[in-house]
């Protein structure tokens, strides 16, 4: 059921309780981080809440939301709270002289003040983002999916962790599908984009979406990204089919970063050719940044997954509108 925009599963209620699920959340965050890091080859190191508004390096994503920001007394320089640290990783594998087939990975708080409040969407933003050096050669689709298929084997091994801990079913099919944008555009002319994401994954259970960004053969886009860190012919969405929304839900946005040719290619569509003068951007044409993949997974989500939660705020702290808090309490959805 569907009340002002929330889904309200029938008959729904919590398979654990707050303490229980606070204990549960813990153990997930902990394993799943262990595990990613040894797929990837990751060292974990300390990230920013906020960048200097001058340097380029904060995430724009689709280029409309604003960023929390202030001024420093100390400085009287201009900062803003991330929204991802998609830039400075990049940036941090090159200070921290990292090598080929190495990364690194930063547990990233950030606030997004203008998201729409609802099921899966909070103005916190929780997440781990990870970023690791490959060859030049390497910006390719093969090695995208190999990246994609050892973050899924994370994602099973944790669904693993969690049945041993609670008797919840296991859902994750053996393999992740496949698709591009475009694909399921052909696929489903006549659907949204939402809609399409939903008809693939509640076929196959867990879906990476390729080639997000540009127009399609429609000349709509199946989603926004900032035209400076994906290439958007080398990213991706990860996707699970949640039963207990009935609709597919997003985990993670990655993809093989942008070299000088998809920086300049991708600047001049999203008509923001300006940002070259940036100090990341300067830095990236120059040639002076190392090649990479990366990308962002949402701790909250694979939380309110694995749990069989209903809402993000089961397994958040944040703050909500009267609709979410009063719709949630009308039907024993209980927000942290």
């Amino acid at each position: 059921m569907k009340l002002e925009g929330l889904i309200i599963p029938e008959g729904y209620k919590s398979k654990t309780s707050l303490i229980q699920t606070e204990v549960y959340i813990k153990e997930i965050k902990d394993f799943f981080e262990r595990e990613l890091a040894k797929n990837l080859n990751l060292v974990r190191v300390s990230a920013p809440l906020f960048v200097d508004s001058a340097s380029g390096l904060n995430d724009n994503l689709n280029g409309v939301e604003r960023p929390v920001n202030f001024d420093v007394l100390a400085s009287g320089e201009d900062v803003e709270i991330v929204h991802s640290l998609a830039k400075w990783k990049r940036m941090s594998l090159h200070r921290y002289n990292f090598e080929v087939n190495n990364g690194l990975y930063a547990d990233m708080n950030a606030i997004r003040r203008d998201e729409e409040l609802d099921n899966l969407h909070s103005i916190y933003v929780d997440q781990w983002d990870w970023e690791l050096i490959i060859n030049k050669e390497d910006r390719n689709i093969n090695k995208l999916k190999e990246i994609v298929n050892k973050i899924y084997d994370v994602f099973k091994k944790t669904e693993e962790f969690v049945n041993s801990k609670i008797n919840i079913e296991k859902v994750l099919p053996e393999s992740i599908y496949f698709v591009t944008a475009q694909e399921l555009e052909d696929m489903y002319p006549d659907f949204t984009e939402k809609e399409r994401e939903d008809a693939i994954c509640k076929k196959h259970g867990a879906v990476f979406i390729m080639g997000i960004g540009g127009n399609l053969k429609s000349g709509k886009k199946h989603d926004g990204r900032a035209p400076d860190y994906d290439d958007w012919n080398l990213n991706g969405d990860i996707l699970f089919w949640s039963d207990v929304l009935d609709r597919a839900m997003e985990l993670s946005s990655m993809g093989i970063r942008v070299d000088e040719d998809a920086l300049k290619r991708q600047l001049k569509e999203a008509n923001c050719e300006e940002r070259s003068s940036l100090p990341f951007h300067k830095s990236l044409l120059n040639g002076e940044l190392p090649y990479t993949v990366g990308g962002g997974i949402g701790q909250s989500r694979i939380c309110m997954f694995f749990l069989k939660k209903a809402h993000i705020g089961e397994v958040q702290a944040s703050v909500w509108d009267e609709k979410n808090k009063r719709i949630c309490e009308e039907h024993d959805i209980i927000l942290l």
